[in-house]
């Protein structure tokens, strides 16, 4: 269950069209992979904007990260995702958990029940068999589920390609491994075949104030944790920590937010493709 290391960058259209191309061609530009976009109703739909993104820098993958599943029925979303797996010739990955407590506003913004913590589950299972259903024996959709609790990693284990395990913001090394060692024992016969994901929140010593007030601790905090949602060092000094974490882990599809994509470009230099 190690890969080969690959990056992406989480990113929403700010502006018109053009700036968001600019974004995508810039993201591919400097060697990152794919271009992760969240979803709420505070944002713009991601999969209009993703198609747009993908168009725009014809080798750089799109993924959405996370689709929310009480913001759509199953079969809503899996048409969306197959439709744009074809769309962008397989360059597309979808990113589904059962979202942020934000994401019940948005729910009742598109009259869409939000239901239970089993049940936002159930639809995120319900939404991957669609999908696989629509993709037939055409291009396969690689399907990527947040997972944090028991339940959300067995279901991952059974159903997803790529699992990002979703800790608290002050998770170290050794709580992350336990869940990924978890995972692996959920996955059987499959473990091999899944890739593990994590985003980096905070690349370097200042925590943005958007962080900050996204997780609810600063930089002290976060350093005295040694919390994996913090990155730090020279390029080297990183590209050594995410080795460390891939050995422990497993970790090897990286993220990070688009503030920081010119500052983590030569930590993908180092690392990508090995």
């Amino acid at each position: 269950m190690t890969g080969t290391f690959r990056f992406g960058v989480v990113a929403t259209p700010q502006g018109d069209g053009d700036s968001w191309c600019a974004t995508a061609r810039r993201v591919a530009g400097l060697g990152y992979s794919t271009l992760l976009m969240p979803d709420g109703f505070a944002l713009l739909s991601p999969f209009p904007s993703l198609a747009v993104a993908a168009t725009a820098a014809p080798d750089l993958r799109v993924a959405t990260f996370v689709l929310a599943s009480p913001l759509r029925t199953p079969m809503a979303a899996a048409w969306d995702a197959h439709s744009m797996t074809v769309l962008t010739g397989g360059r597309f990955e979808l990113g589904i958990g059962t979202g942020i407590p934000a994401a019940k506003q948005s729910a009742e913004r598109l009259g869409m029940p939000y239901g239970s913590a089993a049940e936002r589950l159930a639809q995120v299972g319900a939404t991957i068999d669609r999908v696989r259903e629509l993709d037939g024996d055409g291009p396969r959709t690689p399907v990527l589920v947040a997972a944090g609790g028991p339940r959300s990693r067995a279901l991952a284990a059974a159903k997803a390609d790529i699992v990002t395990l979703a800790a608290g913001p002050l998770a170290n090394i050794d709580e992350m491994a336990a869940m990924a060692d978890d995972l692996r024992a959920r996955a059987g016969d499959r473990a091999g075949a899944v890739e593990l994901a994590m985003n980096i929140f905070v690349v370097g010593d200042e925590v943005p104030p958007w962080t900050t007030q996204f997780m609810g601790v600063d930089a002290d905090e976060l350093i005295a944790a040694e919390a994996l949602t913090m990155l730090r060092g020279t390029p080297q000094q990183m590209a050594d920590e995410l080795q460390r974490r891939r050995e422990k882990i497993g970790t090897s599809y990286i993220s990070v937010n688009v503030q920081f994509v010119e500052q983590f470009a030569p930590v993908v230099e180092l690392l990508a493709g090995s």
